[in-house]
């Protein structure tokens, strides 16, 4: 049987990467700043935290990344 992924759309812009912790424990963020809000299919699984502004997922080789959504948590996001 083959198991099928969840996936939501969201219109996602400026994001953030944290690629972990320096010597110090302060967080290393990598800022990428964009115009405007694309639509990207999101994996449920990779989400790890929702607020009104921002949603936190799991990136390449154990790094997080906090997106900027347009949706707003009250509205919610469609399933796909």
């Amino acid at each position: 049987m083959i198991s099928m992924k969840k996936f939501i759309e969201l219109s996602l812009g400026s994001f953030m990467i944290s690629h972990g912790y320096d010597e110090n424990n302060k967080e290393i963020e990598e800022h990428c700043p964009v115009q405007g809000f694309a639509k990207k299919l999101v994996a449920v699984e990779r989400i790890k935290s929702l607020s009104d502004k921002y949603i936190l997922t799991d990136y390449v080789d154990g790094r997080w990344i906090y997106w900027e959504y347009e949706e707003g948590y009250i509205a919610g996001v469609k399933s796909c």
